[in-house]
């Protein structure tokens, strides 16, 4: 499918997402994301914008907050981590930095730091929308437009399903979207700063996520759980 047609469909599916709304994108300050507040932006729609701030999210990430700000006129939410929960996680685990240390420490630090905020952003909202894409990772290859989140049990709209990575680039070049200063240095997936590090030559792109981890193609954080159905949620 070509570009313009991705647009298309993708604009009809956040319009989509808007009218069974109330519904917010979750922004990851990724470039998928950016460019999806692009269009939202311009195109005048009823979706909020949030993001979550983890407390380690590197500054060429929170920067885009004002950039979309003083660009688009864009308002995006900033959802925290609880601080007793973050001062636990230090305390029980001995450091800040403890997920370095098993799969299980890593998890326990993403679901204080992403999963419960997201929960938090989520709440009263009937569609949630992604910048997700099929090719970032094996796990998710079967990624549909349109699915149900079975952990919160809400339409899941993932509007750029289909695009490339090349589509994105090419999108936010012809109009001007702000993109992570780390991508030009050899970033692709970009999450929590001591999580991330540039892309080694040959790896997949979701290798520098986690990279002191095996599985380096379909690695998560726990926001992201398999669809269980099609359809309006039960």
């Amino acid at each position: 499918m070509a570009l313009d047609d991705k647009i298309a469909a993708t604009r009809a599916l956040l319009a989509q997402a808007a009218a069974d709304g109330p519904a917010a994108l979750a922004n990851s300050l990724s470039a998928e994301d950016m460019v999806l507040s692009h269009m939202i932006a311009t195109e005048g729609l009823a979706i909020s914008v949030f993001t979550l701030d983890t407390g380690m999210l590197p500054p060429e990430s929170l920067e885009l907050i004002d950039a979309a700000r003083d660009r688009w006129g864009l308002a995006i939410d900033i959802y925290r981590p609880d601080a007793d929960a973050v001062s636990a996680y230090v305390a029980n685990r001995g450091s800040a930095y403890a997920f370095y240390e098993s799969l299980e420490a890593r998890k326990a630090c993403c679901a204080i730091r992403k999963v419960e905020p997201l929960g938090r952003a989520l709440a009263g909202k009937k569609a949630w929308i992604t910048g997700m894409r099929r090719e970032q990772a094996e796990s998710r290859a079967g990624l549909e437009p349109v699915e149900v989140d079975p952990a919160r049990r809400m339409m899941k709209y993932n509007p750029l399903a289909d695009w490339s990575w090349d589509d994105i680039v090419a999108y936010a070049a012809a109009h001007d979207v702000p993109m992570n200063a780390l991508y030009a240095r050899g970033y692709v997936s970009i999450g929590c700063g001591p999580c991330t590090r540039a892309l080694r030559p040959g790896e997949h792109p979701r290798a520098a996520r986690w990279w002191w981890e095996q599985d380096g193609a379909g690695k998560e954080c726990g926001l992201h759980v398999a669809p269980i159905s099609e359809g309006a949620p039960a």
